[in-house]
């Protein structure tokens, strides 16, 4: 059911020397690449580690920048995801919609502010 995981960073070029690290002896590499975003997974599947800097702009901490990421079938899906999450006391981070080159998501928290996104690639 989890796609990919996302963590905060507050220096993305030292982060992302690590993660190229732990990657590489994983056998997987860079599959998505952005100013303020790289994953890390195995191409034509979700990505297994996300690692950006947060989206409101404070400084990533222990669970700033932290999301959990769940795989739908279809873009249909997505959008059904992001309304139930809304109807059901969640707040939205973001409508579904493409977020850059075959990847569709909407974003929201539950009610306890953990976020969380629905999403499909491809």
């Amino acid at each position: 059911m989890i796609g990919y995981v996302t963590l905060g960073t507050n220096d993305l070029a030292r982060a992302a020397t690590f993660y190229d690290a732990i990657a590489a002896e994983l056998g997987v590499s860079r599959m998505m690449e952005f100013d303020n975003f790289i994953a890390w997974g195995k191409e034509g599947g979700g990505a297994g580690i996300g690692l950006t800097r947060p989206f409101d702009g404070n400084p990533a901490t222990v669970g700033n920048g932290v999301m959990v990421a769940l795989e739908a079938r279809d873009a249909e899906q997505v959008q059904r995801l992001h309304a139930i999450a809304l109807a059901n006391g969640g707040t939205c981070e973001g409508p579904p919609g493409p977020r850059g080159e075959g990847f569709y998501a909407g974003y929201f928290r539950d009610p306890d502010g953990n976020k969380l996104n629905a999403f499909i690639m491809g």
